[in-house]
């Protein structure tokens, strides 16, 4: 082999090595610095790294730098985003999701792993790997609650004409129609300046989503309505997931479960320590009519078992699992 030629086949080579050793894992989210998927996504990274030693490298994008949800959900079935962490938007990949648009379905995050655990893997998580996704872990993005501009919210009637902003997914629409509210679907990113200049009166997040985003400068009233628990799903593209080696996926994939407990230690933390940020900038606090909320929302119920097929079986089971 001459000189010239043993220069090529050493370069090719060290090529080679570079590229199988910065196999770039993207992973983005729309959560702001400090928030909970923030959290998430830069331990999971942490603790990923350390694990592949060089063979891959989690890299975050978070605060909706590569899209909103909807976006980072067409991105990751066409594998330009290797990993996602959506939440709600989730059943407009499939209307089965929606049972966790249901008001007050899950009662706790025991009950949730319970759900997680007979509900969630055996029966969601193969409808959306028909729609070219594959779930890898389920972590949290919390209970929600209500703000706006108008008045306290109690009771469902309260919320009688407010314009309030909700995640993409028709079911959180529906329900908060069905309560007298005039709910209309926004980008997470566009929400601040909506409630700033009054296009929205208000909006339904968890305190760790309303903190981040600094809602609570915008904001005159919460409402402790606790009215949905949401999931997040750490979510790749089956097609582009293939592609990885299988050690590096036995990495991502293990770790990603693995992470559940910090996400659920972090989120409980969050729920005791927020709610005094919020206070503090000068929001009126106040409880809300649980009763009440819950015997309104039998009409989203019933809708949801009418219309998605399958539906009834998952709710009643999931309600079981609480008892």
């Amino acid at each position: 082999m001459n000189f010239t030629r043993l220069l090529s086949v050493l370069a090719c080579t060290l090529w080679a090595q570079a590229a199988y050793s910065q196999v770039e894992v993207k992973f983005a989210h729309v959560g702001e610095p400090g928030q909970l998927f923030s959290k998430a996504a830069e331990e999971y990274a942490k603790r990923a790294n350390d694990k592949l030693g060089g063979k891959a490298k989690v890299v975050v994008f978070g605060s909706s730098q590569l899209g909103g949800d909807k976006e980072l959900l067409q991105k990751v079935k066409l594998g330009t985003v290797d990993m996602a962490l959506p939440s709600t938007v989730m059943s407009s990949e499939s209307d089965l999701f929606g049972i966790f648009e249901m008001p007050y379905l899950v009662r706790d995050r025991k009950h949730m792993n319970a759900i997680e655990r007979e509900v969630f893997w055996p029966r969601l998580a193969p409808e959306v790997e028909k729609k070219g996704l594959k779930i890898i872990a389920v972590w949290e993005n919390g209970y929600r609650h209500i703000t706006n501009n108008r008045h306290p919210i109690k009771v469902p009637g309260d919320l009688q004409g407010i314009k309030l902003r909700v995640p993409e997914g028709k079911w959180r629409v529906k329900m908060f129609q069905s309560y007298g509210a005039n709910p209309s679907p926004m980008k997470f990113s566009e929400v601040f300046t909506a409630l700033q200049t009054g296009v929205m009166d208000g909006q339904e997040n968890p305190f760790s989503q309303i903190v981040s985003a600094k809602f609570q400068e915008v904001q005159k009233f919460l409402s402790l309505t606790g009215h949905v628990y949401t999931p997040a799903y750490l979510t790749t593209g089956s097609k582009k997931w293939a592609t990885l080696p299988a050690d590096v996926r036995k990495v991502l994939e293990d770790t990603a479960k693995d992470m559940q407990k910090y996400v659920y230690a972090v989120a409980e933390k969050d729920d005791n320590e927020l709610i005094d940020k919020i206070k503090a900038a000068g929001v009126k606090v106040n409880e809300a009519d649980k009763p009440a909320f819950v015997a309104a929302s039998k009409a989203v119920y019933e809708e949801f078992g009418k219309e998605v097929k399958g539906s009834k079986e998952l709710i009643d089971k999931a309600l079981a699992l609480g008892k």
